[in-house]
Order: C-alpha cells, then sequence, then structure tokens
C-alpha cells in the first residue's frame, strides 16, 4: 500500500475517516450498496470487493478508530484517477441512522483536498445530491455534445468476473 492510502482524520465525536482499504468492512458496503442504494442494487459481494480493489483510494468511514475492533463502518466512497488529470467519484453514502450530521460534507472535503486529487478534474452521478456536490465545485457537465459514454453492461461484467448473475 502506498503512503496516501493509509491516512486516518478524525473529528470531535469520534467518528473517523480512513483510506486503509484494510479497515473497510465489505459486508457493511454491500449490504447498502446492494439493498439501498438506487445505482447498483442487486450487485454481487464478489463485484463490490473488485470494485475496491480495482480504486485507487477507498474512504471508510467509522463510528470510533478503525485501529479498534470495535469501530463501525458507517459510510463510504471510493475513487477512481491517474492522480494527475482525471477522477472520479463514486458509491458514495452514509448510513441512514449517520446521516443528518455533517459527516457527508466532512467526507466530500476530505476527498476533494486530498494532494494527489485536489487538481484532477472530479467526475461523478447523482440523482439526488447536487447540492451537497455544488459546495465542492462540481458542476453540470460543459459541452455536453463533446462527451461521451459507453453504457454499462451488467451482462458482460458478471461474465468477465465468471460470476452467476442471481
Amino acid at each position: 500500500m502506498k503512503e496516501y492510502e493509509k491516512i486516518i482524520w478524525a473529528n470531535n465525536d469520534e467518528i473517523t475517516i480512513s483510506t486503509n482499504k484494510s479497515f473497510l468492512d465489505t459486508d457493511v458496503i454491500h449490504n447498502f450498496l446492494s439493498n439501498d442504494s438506487y445505482w447498483v442494487k442487486g450487485i454481487s459481494k464478489e463485484l463490490i470487493e473488485a470494485s475496491i480493489e480495482n480504486s485507487i483510494l477507498c474512504y471508510g468511514v467509522y463510528d470510533g478508530n478503525p485501529n479498534n475492533i470495535s469501530a463501525k463502518q458507517v459510510g463510504f466512497a471510493r475513487v477512481v484517477s491517474d492522480l494527475v488529470r482525471f477522477s472520479w467519484i463514486g458509491d458514495v453514502f452514509i448510513l441512514p441512522e449517520y446521516r443528518g450530521r455533517g459527516l457527508s460534507k466532512w467526507l466530500m472535503s476530505v476527498i476533494t483536498e486530498h494532494p494527489k486529487l485536489k487538481g484532477t478534474s472530479f467526475q461523478l452521478a447523482t440523482k439526488d445530491a447536487h447540492s451537497l456536490y455544488a459546495q465542492y465545485g462540481f458542476k453540470p457537465l460543459g459541452q455536453i455534445e463533446n462527451r461521451m459514454n459507453r453504457p454499462l453492461d451488467w451482462e458482460v461484467i458478471y461474465e468477465g468476473y465468471r460470476i452467476k448473475i442471481l
């Protein structure tokens, strides 16, 4: 693991954020994403684990210090980036019982101020959190006619990982 992947931040409410992937609770992440998110509902745990492994940075939000066994994961976000020009943030969530405490804002601040990400062109997709992301410099895409997208094909993804679609 590289040095920038093991940073821990703490606030006064004993909530911590860490980029150490070994602290992540993939059961919590999978449960939220596959059951409660609108963007990857039903996704397999194997694909969640692959997305974490293949992301340059993952941010876990914890009630307590994740260096201690008793810390509970309460949020997550991951970043795909070349750490120079391009960054994509995805799978951002805070568990419902921890919302309303400013944790999403703190998480976004930590991510967007990361020294290797700070100057990159950051992109994301959201259905309902535009006002949160706007606070951190995100804007609707300009010159949309110059942008292209190849649609996601879940069947091909599952096939590539040799996972049966449920």
